[in-house]
């Protein structure tokens, strides 16, 4: 099995969400700006950093909202022979310099504020309404209850 360690930042403000839209593989969809740490990186300092690459914003983390994980059986996989466990750091993050533009030559091809509750309507990935449920349930372990 491999194992991919990301961590990604929930950022709000005015009530509208900063994301990237993540296309890869054929295939694309909203996302959290965020990504795969690099060795021996700590996932606070690769949050930041995929931050800024992904939408030109600089960021602080304000605090940890939650570990999630799963695993992606290897015939769902684009590449790779084995299975995938994930485990997604997520942040919540807030803009602290910068100016907003497309990630060039990554994994994303734009990032956009949208409001709120326009978020339910995008194509996007199950981390995203995990993510949103962190940060308003913010569980004290980290983890959210299954449902």
């Amino acid at each position: 099995m491999d194992i991919r360690i990301a961590a990604y930042g929930v950022i709000i403000r005015d009530d509208a969400i900063l994301l990237s839209h993540w296309n890869e593989h054929g295939r694309s969809a909203w996302t959290l700006p965020g990504g795969g740490i690099e060795l021996p990186e700590h996932p606070y300092d690769a949050a930041i950093r995929e931050i800024q690459e992904e939408t030109g914003y600089d960021a602080e983390i304000e605090r940890l909202l939650g570990i999630d994980t799963m695993v992606v059986p290897a015939a769902r996989r684009h590449h790779g022979s084995a299975s995938l466990y994930a485990m997604r750091v997520v942040y919540r993050a807030r803009v602290t310099g910068g100016e907003l533009r497309n990630e060039v030559g990554g994994s994303s091809d734009e990032a956009r504020w949208f409001p709120l509750d326009e978020v339910r309507n995008l194509t996007r990935v199950s981390l995203l309404d995990i993510a949103l449920r962190m940060n308003d349930e913010q569980p004290a372990a980290g983890i959210l209850p299954k449902r």
